[in-house]
């Protein structure tokens, strides 16, 4: 649930302010791919209504924050385009090919999930790059990558639990990307609990 609450937090700033300063449109952009990649499911298997109804929220709120971002006419004058120049396609590629070798099964959806998982776990860089270049991180933006990064450690010790409850259970694919994820934000984390325990603005070293 924080996940789905890092993207309400993100949502309610852009609609709030009418402006997405400080957000990599590169990072929302690779996050609406992992979604449109692993929950391609939506059209032919059915788990529950809860279920279902999470994996549409998820495709429709990143795939609108994309479209805020890129069409709305007041909301991209405020998009920091010469700063968010991380070219994505550098971990598009190498994560898709990763896939092709390191994967569970030889199946076009299996592809795509193992793909998703490991985008996911770096889909978080051009927002970081992003924040240490422009040095603006709002409290609204800071607190959105803290719920990112805090639903995936959380995600980390619900995997240690059922690894000591449940017997056979091994994702090894899922737990790498997990810790990489986790260990891409230690350095965010790091300088959020210092700037909160000083109440000072958020601000990362360049």
């Amino acid at each position: 649930m924080t996940h789905l609450l890092s993207i309400v937090v993100l949502l309610l700033k852009i609609r709030a302010t009418r402006s997405c300063r400080g957000i990599s449109l590169k990072t929302q952009e690779l996050y609406a791919l992992v979604f449109a990649c692993r929950y391609l499911d939506l059209f032919y298997s059915y788990i529950s209504l809860y279920n279902s109804v999470m994996k549409i929220i998820f495709l429709a709120t990143s795939f609108r924050i994309v479209h805020y971002m890129r069409y709305d006419k007041v909301v991209k004058q405020t998009y920091d385009k010469e700063q968010d120049t991380f070219r994505h396609v550098f971990l598009i590629v190498p994560c898709a090919l990763l896939a092709l070798i390191i994967h569970s099964s030889w199946s076009f959806t299996e592809l795509l999930w193992t793909f998703s998982i490991y985008l996911e776990s770096v889909a978080i860089l051009p927002q970081l790059v992003l924040m240490q270049r422009t040095q603006n991180i709002d409290n609204l933006t800071g607190n959105y990558v803290f719920l990112l990064g805090t639903y995936r450690g959380l995600y980390i010790i619900n995997w240690i639990y059922r690894y000591f409850t449940e017997t056979r259970y091994r994702q090894w694919i899922v737990w790498t990307s997990g810790v990489l994820q986790t260990a891409l934000y230690a350095d965010f984390f790091y300088y959020y609990f210092l700037c909160w325990k000083s109440n000072k603005k958020l601000q990362l070293p360049a």
